[in-house]
């Protein structure tokens, strides 16, 4: 066959000789969203009835072993030339993420800030895939724009920040902690007359950063990132209950020359390993009266706010121009779900840009705006829709008593710890962490090394997965001891539960301190 053009004239036809269309089905439709649906419960029942579960959190073995039978699994070396179809794809591949993976359920993995989420929250992040929304520009996703600024608002509230307020998620605590300190940077440099997008940084004199010395070390990287070089960050020493010193912060800040720009103060709230809070309004009271840009690391503790019972260890947040929080910790929701708060919304003024095929200024005239002011990213997922569905569906208050439940485990491996000879209890429950270490009486020299054997010997075994730090036990100038932890994230864990995981430390310590011994010999 052949078409005719406008002038008459005969050309070939080539619709028949087009490619076939792939069979490929997309996820946006109704009939997409159904195939989705079927898909995952395929691949659900499948893993479920061939896959092998560990009887512990991890598969036993080395991990050397465990890496390579995972990959083996998967069946073919580097991709495919063909592919095997949907339901044998996701079968084969839910089968190796059961068999070899980490089961966070499971009660004896409490190794880091990584609870097992919510499954109103995991079904909602697959709705929120499906759609491919990004929150730049009012045409990429209207709904989910709409979640995150209802998200951001109540969120603002369980902060008791003021009307001004405003915030935007981020892809983890470390880059939301990355543009509270830009900001920060930013208001600075503001403050001197310097226009950071056009001038830089360089003309800022001997930018500093304080924080506590326990602070995250996101703090570090952020400012080797943004250019002010790790040692702009002036470590504050911390009390005895692990929280920055006020008085130690002031003397820092009086002691700083006029060679030095003091661009923010980073206060803590819920230390990796401890969980400790620092006296936010006592730190705000300093940073308001030299006027410096307070940010609060709440990523792990900003879930107490949840809960009745430990709200009140948060007092002062609401004093912070920027806070950091995750809900992918004390929030039960799939990794990544970090926020950032800041008390004005007028501190994303330098992360604003109109691009002519994003955000004309006509279209954000006429109401057709995104967020890309609100972020260093340009297209960015609706991580919106899994919280919105998850506070719809709990509430402030079932999230509240999950909160109250991991702090009530806490308190329990607390005092079983404490009650144990063999164990060393090195810092009580804050929020959920407990931080503890094993005794060797026969080889005290050598207890380092037991408590770091005994914690991979717990992983090769599959019996458990618990943390592990170094901690001063005896003042600043003390040498670094090995601590072992728990994080304790998964309400559905029983005091029973506790109990026989410390059991299987004291297992583990006692396995482990006759062969290093006899090794060494």
């Amino acid at each position: 066959m052949q078409a005719e053009t406008e002038e008459g004239q005969r050309v070939p036809n080539l619709a028949p000789h087009w490619p076939r269309r792939p069979s490929s089905v997309l996820a946006g439709s109704r009939e997409g969203l159904a195939a989705v649906s079927a898909a995952l419960t395929g691949a659900v029942g499948s893993a479920l009835a061939v896959a092998r579960w560990p009887h512990g959190p991890l598969r036993a073995g080395t991990p050397a072993d465990i890496l390579a039978a995972a990959t083996a699994a998967l069946g073919v070396k580097g991709i495919p030339e063909e592919g095997i179809g949907t339901e044998a794809a996701l079968a084969r591949v839910g089968r190796v993420l059961v068999e070899y993976g980490l089961h966070l359920s499971h009660p004896h993995a409490v190794a880091h800030l990584q609870p097992p989420p919510l499954a109103v929250a995991v079904a909602a992040d697959a709705l929120a895939s499906a759609s491919n929304a990004s929150l730049d520009t009012y045409d990429s996703g209207p709904s989910a724009i709409a979640m995150e600024r209802w998200l951001i608002q109540g969120l603002v509230e369980l902060a008791g920040l003021g009307h001004q307020a405003d915030g935007v998620l981020t892809p983890g605590g470390s880059m939301s902690n990355l543009l509270g300190l830009l900001l920060a940077r930013d208001a600075a440099a503001l403050r001197r007359g310097i226009d950071t997008r056009r001038q830089g940084v360089g003309t800022l004199r001997g930018p500093v950063v304080l924080c506590s010395e326990l602070a995250h070390f996101s703090v570090h990287r952020a400012c080797a990132a943004l250019g002010l070089g790790e040692d702009a960050v002036r470590p504050v020493p911390t009390d005895s209950r692990r929280r920055m010193r006020p008085e130690a912060l002031a003397t820092l800040l009086r002691e700083l020359g006029p060679e030095h720009t003091p661009l923010a103060i980073v206060a803590t709230a819920g230390t990796t390993d401890f969980g400790s809070i620092d006296p936010l309004p006592q730190i705000a009271a300093i940073a308001a009266e030299h006027g410096i840009w307070m940010h609060v690391d709440a990523a792990y503790g900003f879930g107490a706010l949840f809960s009745e019972r430990l709200a009140g260890r948060l007092a002062g947040l609401e004093l912070a121009d920027s806070i950091t929080l995750d809900l992918h910790k004390l929030g039960w929701q799939p990794a990544a779900t970090s926020v950032l708060l800041v008390s004005n919304a007028s501190a994303f003024t330098a992360l604003e840009r109109e691009v002519a095929y994003l955000n004309p200024v006509d279209d954000a005239d006429a109401g057709y705006e995104g967020l890309l002011g609100r972020s260093l990213q340009t297209t960015r997922r609706p991580d919106a829709v899994k919280v919105a569905a998850t506070l719809l569906a709990h509430g402030r208050r079932g999230l509240g008593e999950m909160v109250d439940a991991c702090h009530d485990l806490a308190l329990h491996a607390e005092k079983r710890i404490a009650a144990e000879p063999e164990l060393e209890l090195v810092s009580p429950a804050e929020l959920t962490t407990v931080v503890f270490r094993y005794l060797c009486s026969e080889a005290p020299e050598r207890e380092d090394e037991i408590n770091g054997e005994m914690r991979r010997r717990m992983m090769e075994t599959g019996a458990a997965l618990i943390g592990r730090t170094s901690v001063r036990l005896d003042g600043p100038d003390s040498p670094e001891r090995v601590c072992l932890k728990f994080t304790l994230l998964n309400p559905t864990t029983t005091p029973e539960d506790i109990d026989a995981l410390v059991d299987a430390v004291l297992s583990a310590g006692r396995a482990c301190s006759p062969r290093l011994q006899k090794g060494a010999a």
